[in-house]
């Protein structure tokens, strides 16, 4: 691997080792909480499910950060949610906070004064206020309807302790939160497309139906078909192949090149379709993913350039690799 200075051996042995440590420790941090957690995570998944309101992440310095991260994991994965940093909420954001609303506050010390507003705020409105902290006995913990506390574990930084085991453990708790959630709520692949729409995400879940070719630009002919007209069908529909419907209009089999060159003789052309095609050919569900039409086309054998979607074994679209390739797919 090449790197843009030149690294001294013993610098490079020194600093990977420092990084391993730093790792291992964050992630014996991770291994205390899997086991620590207990009912206060349970009560604020249920508390969260009957919630008609959204989920209020704050927190304040590292935490904050965190708190906006859960926000966004929770937002994505269909539980309504928004951050409010927890000095802003004392000079007039409070007001972004309903009785609806689940409040979810990071505080390591849980005794954050910039945070005391909020909480009494969630007092005096009988917001429900929940709190994950490595002490529960604070001043915050007192406060809270419900508390998720962090085992004690050593910070990855052990010259100053500063945050890092610590939202590490608060980062995974809100990403426990959100799978717990998101399973609850039966939240789909397809689900997560609609807020991801974008980038190579939002290309990998597309669904099938959102990318074939429907209708009139379906490439189809009947069973008794002449080879010459159904060559004429491939052609003009551009995917290389055509498929066979039986009287019912259910996709019987397909011809392709490949077939019309293993056919090859004197009077193919004035076959019927039924007698050069291919019988019972790869299909795929229009609800199913972009990859997984991709999959089926690239991944089975034999490969092939194009799937028929179908509903009731009747075809109603055709996706060819070219359009993977025009979604950014692959």
């Amino acid at each position: 691997m090449r790197y843009p200075i030149a690294i001294d051996a013993q610098v490079q042995a020194l600093a990977l080792d420092e990084a391993r440590a730093a790792i291992r420790t964050e992630a014996r941090g991770l291994e205390l909480l899997a086991d620590a957690l207990e009912g206060g995570f349970v009560a604020l998944a249920e508390l969260i499910g009957k919630a008609s309101g959204r989920v209020i992440l704050t927190g304040v310095g590292k935490s904050a950060h965190i708190a906006r991260k859960i926000a966004a994991t929770l937002a994505s994965t269909g539980t309504p949610s928004q951050y409010v940093h927890g000095g802003d909420a004392s000079h007039g954001d409070l007001g972004m906070i309903t009785q609806s609303d689940v409040v979810l506050m990071l505080s390591k010390s849980g005794d954050t004064r910039e945070l005391e507003d909020l909480a009494n705020y969630c007092t005096r409105f009988d917001i429900p206020l929940a709190l994950i902290t490595a002490r529960p006995d604070s001043r915050l913990g007192r406060a809270a309807n419900i508390l998720i506390p962090l085992p004690e574990a050593a910070e990855a930084c052990d010259v100053t302790a500063a945050p890092t085991t610590s939202t590490t453990m608060m980062a995974a708790i809100g990403d426990a939160l959100a799978v717990v959630m998101l399973r609850r709520r039966g939240f789909k692949a397809a689900d997560f497309h609609v807020f991801h729409p974008g980038g190579v995400l939002g290309s990998a879940l597309l669904t099938v139906g959102e990318v074939m070719h429907p209708g009139e630009r379906l490439p189809l002919v009947a069973f008794d078909t002449r080879v010459g007209d159904a060559i004429l069908e491939m052609t003009s529909k551009g995917f290389g192949c055509t498929g066979v419907i039986d009287a019912d209009g259910r996709l019987a089999g397909i011809i392709t090149d490949g077939d019309l060159r293993r056919h090859m003789a004197d009077g193919l052309l004035n076959e019927t379709a039924g007698t050069v095609m291919t019988p019972t050919p790869r299909t795929i569900s229009g609800d199913a993913l972009l990859t997984e039409a991709l999959r089926a086309m690239t991944t089975l054998t034999p490969r092939v350039t194009a799937i028929f979607a179908v509903e009731d074994g009747r075809p109603v679209g055709i996706v060819h690799l070219h359009d993977c390739l025009r979604v950014g797919l692959v």
